[in-house]
């Protein structure tokens, strides 16, 4: 069994049993032996990579600064092209007298989870130490924000006048006008965080010819090949690439200025229960 990938991925929707049931047999139909083991969050799953219970971790980019916190020999081998550079924004009503982040000031605005990187720990960063009152949306609790109701429940809270502004993800913006909950036309952008990155196969120091075959099919993977390409679609990118680390400094800011993990890796944040 020394040579087979054991991946650890985090249960936020039924379909993460599809999706790896595929990557599995599409890997074992090319020499890789993988399986993986399913968690209900994810600081569970970044406990057991860092007790070399895994081999890999599909992780969260807030599991990802937790794991490198516990163990520094953690490297990023793999993420989606979907991955980078993303950017979250933070959102006001068209008729809102709000034109920037300074004139929240002694006004409500929603988030998502409280472990929310995209709607939560970044975005509040951004504001730094501007005196406002946050309202949190705890879906998901446990997921990182891989589970958006919180944010959606924000967009709502928003387009009912219950809150001044509102912080999500960018896509989820755009998500959001189309299922109609903030019509286009209806919300304006008055911020925008600095890019960053999202997820990332966590492994711990050095390599394996095993880890190694792992990363080398994945990354070869076509959107082309029609059998790899439901896969794919599944998983939300058109290609694997290789995983850096540069996109994570807005994140690891946000996290010590919250106090949401200390500087070893150890949960600090208040009302935090996965």
């Amino acid at each position: 069994m020394s040579d087979t990938i054991v991946l650890g991925a985090v249960a936020y929707d039924p379909k993460v049993v599809t999706i790896w049931d595929g990557f599995r047999a599409w890997l074992r139909q090319r020499g890789c032996d993988m399986d993986y083991v399913l968690y209900s969050n994810y600081e569970r799953q970044v406990e057991d990579l860092v007790a070399r219970r895994l081999s890999v971790a599909w992780n969260s980019p807030l599991a990802w600064v937790r794991a490198r916190r516990l163990d520094p020999s953690a490297q990023a081998v793999l993420m989606r092209d979907t991955d980078r550079d993303l950017t979250s924004v933070v959102v006001v009503r068209s008729d809102s007298p709000v034109n920037d982040v300074a004139e929240l000031a002694g006004r409500v605005v929603g988030t998502g989870a409280i472990d929310s990187p995209q709607a939560t720990l970044i975005p509040l960063d951004l504001m730094g130490e501007l005196p406002i009152s946050v309202r949190r949306f705890d879906v998901g609790i446990g997921l990182h924000g891989d589970h958006i109701g919180g944010e959606r429940d924000a967009a709502r809270a928003l387009a009912a006048g219950e809150i001044d502004a509102a912080c999500m993800i960018d896509a989820n913006h755009l998500r959001f006008a189309a299922e109609g909950i903030l019509p286009a036309g209806s919300t304006r952008v008055i911020a925008q965080t600095p890019l960053y990155d999202h997820c990332n196969m966590t492994a711990l120091g050095g390599s394996s010819p095993a880890l190694e075959q792992f990363t080398a099919l994945l990354l070869g993977m076509d959107y082309a090949d029609a059998t790899a390409r439901p896969l794919l679609d599944l998983e939300g990118l058109t290609r694997w690439v290789p995983g850096r680390t540069s996109g994570y400094e807005p994140l690891e800011s946000a996290v010590d200025r919250a106090g949401f993990y200390d500087r070893k890796g150890e949960v600090t944040a208040d009302e935090y229960r996965p």
